[in-house]
């Protein structure tokens, strides 16, 4: 039981902190149809800013500036960058992003070395937030869980109670009557891109000190947000959550646990030889199977259901 409520809860502030990543992806490919391959750079620029400015600032001001700062920098790259390169289609939006997140790569280590930063968890919340039978869960993965919730109440309330979030609705849509009535579009887009880039900026303040700040954050979660969005339907916010809370829960329970399929056959009396060439493939544990398992879980779903999780079909 304890192991089983500390992993349950690791895995929900994982699965929420993926949320905030996949949730900005989400909206940019929904509204724009571009698929931003450098999303996980501006999670690994939150997170730099944030170690920048906690050194000046302290940590609170950082967690309001970084994301802004990144927001900032994701809508000067759609207004100079994504939109002249729109207008000769996908294949060179991909492009340009993929070549972004390489850009943003050098750009980092030019700046801040090829080693891990010092990036560390304030002070304030660097506590036992309570005990679960022996175990102390820290203060700051319920301050991480905390502000993943506000976030997400946040953007709700944005796309559905407001007047810009019904004209960003529109806009996914209907694009040419929202600028027939008078509104921007381009705008709105490029408001879009930023705000999703600052979505990803967040994640990383709340979770470079959490994990690790270093050149190499952006290609180990970039690969996962990927397959939430797929594995939750491509533009679904609905199903990237799910999708969210179900892999956050996946990756933290399967590093942990040493049961292979050849555990399995025992429990129905079947033995394996250890010179039959199935013995190695058997005797994997889930554990050491971790790495691949999201992966195989995304191929399945493809499988199964092309549209993802609550996608829908286009036409």
């Amino acid at each position: 039981m304890e192991f089983f409520a500390i992993s349950m809860l690791n895995g929900l502030s994982y699965g929420l902190l993926l949320f905030l990543l996949s949730s900005g992806l989400t909206l940019i490919f929904s509204m724009m149809g571009v698929l931003n391959f450098a999303h996980a750079s501006f999670y690994m620029l939150g997170a730099y800013f944030a170690y920048q400015l906690t050194g000046y600032l302290g940590f609170w001001p950082a967690l309001v500036i970084a994301p802004l700062a990144v927001g900032v920098l994701g809508a000067l790259t759609e207004r100079w960058g994504l939109r002249t390169v729109h207008k000769y289609g996908h294949v060179a939006e991909l492009l340009f992003t993929f070549g972004l997140f390489y850009l943003i790569e050098e750009v980092v280590h030019l700046i801040w070395g090829r080693a891990p930063v010092d990036y560390r968890v304030p002070a304030v919340l660097d506590f036992s937030a309570f005990t679960i039978f022996s175990t102390s869960y820290p203060a700051y993965r319920v301050f991480m869980m905390a502000v993943s919730v506000g976030m997400l109440l946040s953007l709700y309330l944005l796309l559905t109670r407001t007047r810009i979030g019904l004209i960003i609705q529109a806009s996914l849509s209907h694009p040419h009557m929202v600028e027939a009535l008078g509104h921007n579009v381009p705008r709105v887009f490029m408001l879009v891109f930023g705000g999703g880039c600052a979505l990803a900026g967040l994640a990383g303040v709340i979770g470079g000190n959490a994990f690790v700040t270093e050149p190499g954050m952006a290609a180990a979660v970039g690969t996962i947000v990927f397959v939430v969005v797929v594995f939750g339907g491509m533009g679904s916010l609905a199903g990237a959550f799910i999708a969210s809370l179900f892999f956050g829960a996946v990756q933290t329970f399967s590093v942990a646990l040493d049961y292979s399929l050849l555990n399995l056959l025992d429990v129905f009396g079947v033995s394996v030889e250890r010179t039959s060439g199935w013995y190695d493939v058997l005797s994997l544990s889930i554990a050491q199977m971790a790495p691949v398992l999201p992966y195989l879980l995304m191929v399945l779903m493809l499988v199964v259901r092309p549209t993802g999780l609550m996608g829908t079909r286009e036409t």
